[in-house]
């Protein structure tokens, strides 16, 4: 800059308004590093899902846990963010279930699921 401040890092989170899941994805052969990042145990496969508003992340996670045997890695309310792990056909149960029960009960709008 040439007002002599320090350059700062800005960190932008860009929030899209209404009732979606924004992103839900399977990794289902993670490294692993991963887990160890996360500070999750290693159990087979993790789900990431995003969601706005962001408090939906608390419905998104009862209703993976109901619907398959997954355990939550990582809940956030404040994000929106929600990781669970299980093996891969729990946690691809529970993705699904997501997307379909918010978007039949509560009118979201559901995110293809993706697979790496």
């Amino acid at each position: 800059m040439t007002d002599g401040m320090e350059s700062k890092t800005r960190i932008i989170q860009e929030y899209v308004p209404g009732k979606q899941v924004t992103l839900a994805h399977i990794i289902a052969s993670p490294v692993r590093d991963i887990y160890e990042r996360l500070g999750i145990e290693e159990s087979g496969a993790i789900g990431i899902a995003t969601l706005t508003p962001c408090e939906t992340a608390i419905i998104a996670a009862d209703i993976a846990t109901k619907a398959s045997d997954v355990e939550i890695g990582f809940l956030d309310r404040f994000t929106g963010s929600l990781v669970i792990s299980g093996d891969v056909a729990s946690v691809e149960t529970a993705m699904e279930a997501i997307n379909t029960i918010l978007a039949d009960l509560l009118g979201f709008t559901p995110a293809m699921i993706t697979r790496t």
